[in-house]
């Protein structure tokens, strides 16, 4: 479709008065739908506004629709060298000129108006021309508004919008007060000139040819009378009064349809924050609900942490509950602790040494254990008792890291700090020692003297044997205290050793020498746990502490001279 493009005022053209780009108008084609494809329209730039009409000769009737530049976004088309699109939220323009320098004149004039419009500042709306109609504004309301709601407009938007009516209504207001101002005044100046007249006619003395010929005509009959001017549609200044009537009027329907929406969207609005708020009070109360109900758990169930549920006289934890707890606190124990072996053996490049966990002959770490249920006062006071085979290791060796203090650390895992508190000889000393805890049951310390000997043998034929012997005592350097649960305990770790004869002339080795570990232990806990308990508890844990050490001692002492 062929196009025309002519402007009444260029881009550069500035009102020296306002300081605004002045009126920019011609014909571009504008897409209108798809039955009647694209339409010449005339189209007016002005006051970063965007107006067109049907065609020049139109303009008095109003626009038919306008775009406020403020948001809008100006895009060239791609392949069309002459088309480009305006944009603003769901509204767009499809606009095509007459040739790509017209195409280019306009849309640098529509980005330094929009530009010029300061737009994002408090002040930054302008006030815009009598020019501006919203006729087809209001109509555009009625069909658009709607379909704008439905897509998700805003109220921000809608009262933008009514910032825009308001800036446009100021100007038409000043307007039409200027026209009624200069109507008050042509009035009042013919009342003035009238009364004039008539004073004269009374007033023979003074001749009728004193009014100056501009201020009198002669009528037909001869008479003269005052000329007054006709009254016209347009001011002294130029003004159309009818198009700045139909405009306000316009302007007016804009506002109030505007206004509707904005009451409508409230309205939508505040009924969509009462169910949000309903939705919120209903979640609040359950959360309230879950929360009681919690409270009531909790004064039924064990939870960590909770002094209510330590072990004690007044425990409001079940022997159940205190199991599971207990026994969920020693996997989690036993899991540190591998991740910890794993992440030594890692990091240190180990020396050839037995496997703890391959086959040794017929004595693979296998440990049996033996009890006797004996309770004293409600405590548990069960004897123990533990045999054990381990090939390669002497008793001496075997004695000697159990007893030494400075490899404590590298194999007992259930210590949490200990220290010497006295040294009585060179195979004597007395030790305190704190056990880590294991939650819900109370920490235990204990205060033990440690000695270390030889057994002689009363004949040759007896095996060379070793013994470590604890047992509790009291110091003055480590009285019991409130923090810990003070254990008793009497433990003895016997240790033969026994060689089998090498073949021909070979010097013995490791795969020559056998010994048999004897563990007894009598333990009081003290303390308020659970016979079942402390039962479970060693059982469990009296075989994993003679494969933990025994495995350890294999693997310091493999590669080294046999120490009998």
């Amino acid at each position: 479709m062929s196009e025309k493009s002519s402007s009444s005022g260029s881009d550069d053209d500035v009102d020296p008065e306002s300081g605004q780009h002045m009126e920019l108008g011609g014909v571009l084609s504008k897409w209108t739908n798809y039955i009647h494809g694209w339409q010449d329209r005339w189209v007016v730039l002005k006051n970063n506004t965007l107006s067109y009409y049907k065609s020049e000769d139109e303009r008095e009737y109003g626009c038919r629709g306008s775009l406020c530049l403020s948001k809008a976004v100006i895009t060239p088309h791609e392949f069309d060298e002459c088309r480009f699109d305006i944009s603003v939220n769901d509204s767009v323009w499809y606009l095509r000129a007459e040739d790509p320098e017209h195409r280019l004149q306009w849309i640098e004039s529509i980005e330094l108006h929009k530009a010029e419009s300061g737009y994002g500042s408090e002040t930054s709306l302008r006030r815009h021309g009598s020019m501006l109609s919203l006729t087809s504004a209001a109509s555009a309301l009625s069909a658009t508004s709607s379909s704008s709601f439905k897509k998700g407009h805003r109220l921000r938007e809608k009262l933008a919008e009514m910032e825009t009516f308001r800036d446009i209504l100021c100007r038409q207001v000043d307007t039409l007060q200027k026209f009624f101002d200069n109507c008050a005044d042509a009035v009042s100046k013919d009342e003035f000139q009238r009364d004039r007249v008539e004073e004269d006619e009374d007033e023979d003395e003074f001749p009728a040819t004193s009014r100056t010929d501009a201020e009198c005509n002669h009528n037909n009959n001869g008479s003269k009378e005052k000329l007054f001017a006709p009254a016209s549609p347009k001011g002294d200044n130029g003004i159309d009064f009818k198009g700045e009537a139909i405009t306000f009027k316009a302007t007016t329907a804009g506002i109030l349809s505007t206004m509707s929406h904005c009451i409508e969207l409230m309205v939508k609005r505040e009924d969509s924050w009462q169910k949000r708020l309903d939705k919120e009070l209903e979640k609040r109360r359950r959360l309230e609900d879950a929360y009681k109900s919690a409270v009531n758990e909790l004064k039924k169930k064990s939870h960590y942490g909770g002094p209510d549920y330590e072990e004690g006289p007044n425990s409001l934890i079940n022997e159940d509950e205190f199991f599971d707890a207990v026994e969920a606190e020693l996997d989690r124990q036993d899991k540190i602790e591998e991740q910890s072996q794993s992440e030594k053996v890692r990091r240190i490049t180990p020396v050839p040494a037995v496997d703890p966990y391959s086959s040794i002959g017929s004595h693979r770490l296998s440990a049996k254990v033996y009890r006797r249920e004996v309770e004293e006062n409600g405590i548990v006071l069960d004897p123990l008792k533990a045999t054990h085979a381990v090939k390669g290791v002497t008793g001496h060796e075997l004695c000697h890291y159990f007893w030494d203090t400075s490899v404590r650390m590298d194999w007992e895992t259930t210590i949490e700090n200990f220290n010497v508190v006295e040294t009585l000889s060179d195979n004597a000393i007395i030790v305190y020692q704190t056990h880590k805890r294991v939650w819900p049951a109370s920490q235990r310390d204990v205060l033990y003297l440690s000695a270390i000997r030889k057994i002689l043998a009363t004949n040759e034929n007896d095996p060379d044997t070793w013994l470590v012997c604890n047992f509790s005592v009291d110091h003055d350097n480590a009285l019991p205290t409130n923090r810990c649960i003070r254990a008793k305990i009497n433990v003895a770790m016997i240790c033969q050793t026994l060689v089998s004869p090498p073949e021909g002339d070979k010097e013995i080795s490791r795969d020559n020498i056998l010994c048999k570990i004897t563990y007894v232990a009598n333990v009081n806990p003290g303390g308020w746990a659970p016979a079942s308990v402390l039962r479970a508890v060693a059982k469990r844990e009296y075989p994993k502490f003679l494969k933990r050490f025994t495995s350890y001692v294999q693997e310091k002492t493999a590669g080294n001279p046999i120490l009998f």
